[in-house]
């Protein structure tokens, strides 16, 4: 039975320890430009946050004048709305959301129009709030600093992800095969190397190795084997 799989109980501590133990560890080593613009958006989302009142009160008024928050709100939906998919849900249109992530709010459409717009936009948000990671609002009750920040850092994430993915995603990569690798070999475990070109049939007793092939048959009926390629672990972070 895998680490906790039958304690759903523990899921939501081991959620935030989690999320607690990425941030520690991207903050020391995520490559610098990330860094800094993970900060400035974190910076941004948390001042959202105090906007809505910790997204207790989504309202057109808020939108109309904190305009530049819509895309933070996008990503603290569960799941994640993209621009197109909001606008759809929302039946808004391409020029007005986009005009409203720009920061700023049509001059020309008529007040009556740009309300009910900004209405539809508000209620899709608010029904579709994660409160997986904002825990306060089921509870009804206002966020701890540690919580708000937590939170912040999980959409920030979510906002800069698409740009600096693959470069976090790789360090991260390195980080937990490490980890494995120490945990394995403390318990008496040898990393065994074998060529990657070079499927593997059987494992010697007390080894591991990372992304080798292996063969295996479906039953001891068939003769025919099946080649299962090996895999990195998933990556960790605010949605692990």
């Amino acid at each position: 039975m895998p680490i906790n799989a039958d304690k759903p109980h523990l899921w939501k501590a081991d959620t935030r320890a989690s999320v607690d133990q990425f941030n520690q560890w991207f903050m020391k080593f995520a490559p610098k430009a990330y860094r800094e613009t993970r900060a400035m958006t974190i910076e941004s989302v948390e001042q959202g946050l105090l906007f809505t009142k910790d997204l207790t009160t989504i309202t057109p008024e808020v939108i109309r004048t904190h305009p530049a928050i819509l895309p933070a709100l996008r990503m603290s939906t569960c799941p994640p709305l993209a621009r197109d998919r909001l606008i759809g849900l929302a039946d808004s249109n391409k020029s007005l959301v986009g005009t409203l992530e720009e920061g700023k709010v049509p001059p020309r459409m008529p007040p009556e129009l740009l309300e009910g717009r900004l209405q539809s936009l508000a209620a899709i948000l608010a029904q579709m709030l994660d409160v997986d990671i904002f825990p306060w609002l089921e509870e009804k009750r206002r966020p701890t600093k540690q919580e708000r920040y937590r939170s912040s850092t999980i959409v920030a994430d979510r906002l800069c992800g698409a740009v600096a993915e693959p470069i976090v995603r790789n360090a991260q990569e390195k980080r937990q095969l490490a980890l494995i690798e120490t945990y394995l070999t403390k318990r008496g475990y040898k990393l065994q190397a074998h060529h990657a070109g070079t499927p593997l049939v059987q494992m010697e007793p007390a080894t591991f190795a990372f992304r080798l092939n292996v063969l295996v048959r479906p039953s001891k009926a068939e003769a025919k084997t099946v080649k299962i390629p090996g895999v990195s672990p998933e990556s960790e972070g605010p949605m692990a």
